[in-house]
């Protein structure tokens, strides 16, 4: 099976699953309350976690050459659903929780036989069976709590994980190791969907179901690619693709234990709540630790191979600066500059210009040829792609039916509905494009790469110029952007073809058109009709070029 049809499936079940598990979350009890050590101000669900654990569920369950690694990881992150969910809605204590980690990485590690048998500085040794296990076992456990522990801002730990992931999935891509791929794809579309939900200000929290589910499947990845996948990668890259979590819950426990505190019970002592404590707005917070990690997974690729002390000394380097700099401007009771307040002002001839635009016909005809691209660059891909799979055939036909069901039962186009289709159907459409060409001619390719940096200018146009303020960035959107430029670096620093080839395209091109479908979602309502067809019209084609083929 296609490893981009598991992220593509991944994505849509977490983007399903989450509005349901939102309306059930006040009857279970999982909603989070405001209180002194929390940044939200109101109450949210804690329900992420269910559609990030029943994107990687159902993903898995799709594959056909599953083992009993792959069994115990979905049966692994069941345990830990359960149990999160027991927390989520009642504030269990925190050995109950240990309880569930053990459990859960017990079943991969001594009935998945998967575990370390090499440490840093001691190549030459191996690890007997029993001793492996039991650090595997610590280590897992450990990696759970600190990416539960880092879970402390919106889009935080989804994001830090998700920079992780990237990179982990990035060197199985150059060792040819499919289960790192696989996987790794799989909890990124559970990721992708939670963070449409997750977006400051967030409309629903991961909750321990979903930080534990996303540490446990970190480390399990983690150590299959340095353990089965690329033995001869240096044994102590995991700090650099683990990157800050795992700093942050040794300093934050280190604080506790020399304060005299206990080391289980929460505080406000993590790396996001000292940069809140020193000023900073929750939004540059967020944007500073996703640049951190991204320095730090990037840095893991050319040092994959290098000696243990070289890739650990740079990542203590690395987490000395940051925590340094930190205590610094604490002790020196340092703040960061507050926003400035806007202040009414003259327009400047650009701003006036700007606004005579706004108010002309100009913004809804610029509207109208945004939204024309979108469509005829979707129905153009699924046209003149080669040949369709059966798998993405079947997946068509599940999209196209709950559209379907959506309009008959609303009687018009809703539009979380109308989103999930029109993203699900770029993202199809520009992968069958780009990977099943109709044939070796390069005309088609350029033409739509044409298209697609046309479209990238023109939206470019209009939020200079047209969007009036509705397009303010978000931490999201600096996550998308570290999300390609690592994707960028790992290709020109990691080889393999990537930065040159299809593989970035396939990253890129389905992001211009999300954007794309957004100005038609929020700025022309008329056309969202037009939107909806368009992309029915192209799962359509889709489904019957699919089906048709496997026959």
């Amino acid at each position: 099976m296609q490893p981009f049809f598991l992220l593509v499936i991944s994505a849509i079940a977490s983007m399903l699953v989450i509005p349901l598990a939102s309306r059930l979350a006040p009857w279970m009890g999982m909603v989070d309350a405001p209180d002194p050590r929390k940044v939200h101000k109101t109450p949210v669900p804690r329900v992420g976690g269910w559609g990030i654990v029943a994107g990687c569920l159902v993903a898995v369950a799709l594959l056909r050459d599953a083992d009993r690694l792959h069994l115990s990881f979905a049966l692994g992150i069941l345990v830990l659903f359960a149990f999160g969910a027991w927390d989520d809605a009642k504030q269990i204590s925190h050995w109950p929780k240990f309880v569930g980690q053990f459990l859960a990485v017990g079943l991969v590690v001594f009935w998945g036989d998967l575990y370390v048998t090499r440490l840093p500085f001691f190549d030459e040794a191996v690890l007997s069976p029993l001793a492996g296990k039991i650090l595997t076992s610590i280590a897992m456990v450990g990696v759970i709590n600190a990416i539960n522990h880092s879970d402390g801002l919106d889009g935080l730990a989804a994001g830090e994980t998700l920079l992780s992931l990237i990179a982990v999935a990035f060197l199985g891509y150059l060792v040819n190791a499919n289960l790192v791929v696989e996987l790794a794809l799989t909890v990124i579309g559970g990721i992708i969907g939670f963070l449409c939900y997750n977006t400051h200000p967030a409309r629903v929290f991961m909750g321990d179901a979903g930080s534990q589910a996303l540490g446990f499947s970190l480390s399990l990845i983690i150590v299959y690619l340095m353990q089965k996948a690329n033995s001869a990668a240096s044994a102590a890259l995991p700090l650099l693709l683990l990157g800050l979590p795992i700093a942050d819950i040794l300093v934050v426990l280190y604080r506790r234990a020399s304060g005299g505190m206990n080391w289980f019970k929460a505080t406000r002592n993590h790396v996001h709540h000292r940069l809140l404590d020193l000023g900073f707005t929750h939004f540059k917070a967020v944007v500073l630790i996703y640049s951190f990690q991204a320095l730090l997974v990037v840095s893991a690729v050319p040092l994959r191979y290098a000696p243990d002390l070289v890739v650990i000394g740079v990542y203590f380097i690395a987490i000395l600066g940051l925590f340094g700099c930190l205590m610094l401007a604490e002790r020196k009771n340092w703040r960061a500059a507050p926003e400035p307040a806007v202040q009414p002002r003259a327009l400047s001839a650009e701003q006036n210009a700007a606004r005579t635009l706004r108010e002309a016909r100009w913004h809804e005809l610029f509207c109208w040829a945004i939204a024309v691209m979108v469509c005829g660059i979707m129905l153009f891909a699924v046209l003149r792609s080669g040949d369709v799979p059966r798998d993405f055939g079947v997946t068509a036909c599940i999209a196209l039916a709950l559209a379907v069901v959506t309009i008959l039962w609303q009687r018009s186009w809703n539009v979380f509905m109308l989103r999930l289709i029109a993203y699900g159907t770029a993202v199809i459409a520009t992968y069958l494009f780009i990977t099943y060409p109709a044939s070796p001619d390069a005309m088609p390719m350029k033409g739509f790469s044409a298209a697609i940096l046309t479209l990238a200018a023109m939206l470019g146009v209009f939020v200079r110029f047209f969007s009036k303020g509705r397009f303010n960035a978000t931490p999201t959107d600096y996550l998308i952007a570290y999300a390609l430029i690592v994707l960028l670096a790992l290709g020109l620093i990691g080889g393999g073809g990537f930065a040159s080839g299809s593989a970035l395209q396939i990253v890129t091109f389905p992001i211009v058109l999300f954007y794309g479908c957004e100005v038609v979602i929020n700025h022309l309502h008329r056309w969202r009709p037009v939107l909806g067809s368009a992309a029915m019209a192209a799962l359509l084609i889709v489904a019957v070029r699919g089906l048709t083929t496997a026959f």
